[in-house]
């Protein structure tokens, strides 16, 4: 059985447990804080969770405003109005309460307080980060209430740039939260699609950073658990969804996937990107569609890495065929669509979307370096489903 309450301090101060949003008030206060922002979206803003995380805070006497203009991907207009609530409410500090976008618009909302240059001159490019006017940033509590992105332990926000349609990476190490609450009874109420398309995308983080080239042992062999746990724990979560054990096994996997993909990402995120900027779709449920596609694509470099997979996760045949074979039939079980027309995404678009994703920074680390010839020709095998 899984502890009731645990503390970790990797790759941050971590409370893991059933029960652990009650320490959201000393946090804030061992920070600093006694007026913070908690940012979430418009969709969990209806909901009581956010509204109890407020008064908890309150009832330690700590005054908490919530800013919930938030979209299912965030941009640039999301950040801008978020620094304006941030300063007309005089808060000094930031709680990131949600999902990955609402936690992804949080740190950045957190980077920009400070700042006099425009958010997009943070992107992870070149030395940008050297631009940040880091004593000025706020600090940041995460409290993810999916299981998928881990953005809750990243030192980055992906934040759309609605003008340019293309998604950019805002990056800075100290974007990284201070501390983080994984509290599995803020997830209970998560419907099972969305268990399962965030399952799935912290299957993709755990998966590509496994599969990177990047030699980086630890991340590899975090990436490794965490994969085995999503394998456990995440058709249990979708089946019964006050499955405390299994909420809790997959937001450890999805903090573990993020903590991994230091080593780099791949394809899948390299084609999600640009599709989640054009079509404004699920991140994680692109990263679903799109795994058996690009995992086929990559089969030469990554056979033997993926044979060995196969055997640590014990299925009867550790070999590539047999893991593409459970990724399949998971998909199933957990009612994931096998092709991306059922987003409503055609192929109109290819060219695009392969220009795109070579230029995508996740592109970088994927076993082979596709040509946009060769991601136009995923995508649109992935449009009609043909593996």
């Amino acid at each position: 059985m899984t502890p009731i309450r645990v503390s970790w301090n990797y790759p941050t101060a971590i409370k893991a447990g059933a029960g652990s949003i009650e320490l959201l008030p000393g946090l804030c206060q061992s920070l600093g804080m006694t007026n913070p922002l908690l940012v979430t979206d418009p969709g969990l803003a209806r909901l009581a969770l956010p509204a109890a995380a407020v008064e908890l805070c309150r009832a330690a006497g700590l005054r908490c405003a919530v800013f919930s203009e938030v979209k299912g991907n965030p941009n640039g207009e999301n950040v801008t109005a978020g620094v304006a609530a941030y300063h007309a409410g005089l808060h000094d500090g930031v709680i990131a309460f949600g999902g990955g976008s609402a936690i992804d618009a949080a740190k950045a909302i957190a980077l920009m307080v400070g700042q006099d240059r425009p958010l997009w001159d943070f992107e992870d490019i070149g030395d940008n980060c050297l631009r940040v006017k880091v004593d000025r940033m706020a600090p940041v509590i995460a409290v993810p209430t999916t299981a998928g992105t881990g953005s809750e332990v990243g030192r980055a926000s992906v934040i759309t740039d609605e003008q340019a349609r293309v998604k950019r990476i805002i990056f800075h190490a100290r974007m990284l939260p201070a501390a983080v609450i994984l509290d599995p009874e803020l997830s209970v109420g998560l419907p099972p699609s969305l268990t399962a398309a965030t399952g799935m995308d912290a299957l993709s983080h755990n998966l590509e950073a496994y599969c990177s080239p990047f030699y980086h042992p630890m991340a590899a062999g975090v990436a490794l658990e965490g994969i085995r746990l999503v394998k456990d724990w995440l058709p249990a979560a979708v089946a019964v969804g006050g499955n405390l054990e299994a909420r809790l096994h997959m937001l450890v996997a999805s903090s573990m996937g993020a903590t991994a993909f230091q080593r780099g990402l791949g394809a899948m995120h390299a084609l999600a990107h640009p599709l989640g900027a054009l079509y404004d779709a699920h991140h994680g449920m692109l990263n679903a569609i799109l795994m058996p596609y690009v995992l086929k694509a990559n089969r030469a470099a990554i056979d033997t890495r993926v044979a060995a997979l196969a055997r640590y996760l014990d299925l009867p045949d550790p070999s590539f065929d047999a893991f593409l074979d459970w990724v399949l039939a998971l998909r199933a079980q957990l009612g994931i669509p096998h092709a991306l027309s059922a987003l409503g995404i055609d192929a109109t678009e290819a060219a695009q979307v392969a220009r795109m994703a070579v230029a995508d920074g996740s592109a970088a680390t994927n076993p082979i370096a596709f040509s946009e010839h060769e991601y136009a020709r995923i995508f649109t095998d992935a449009v009609a489903g043909e593996l």
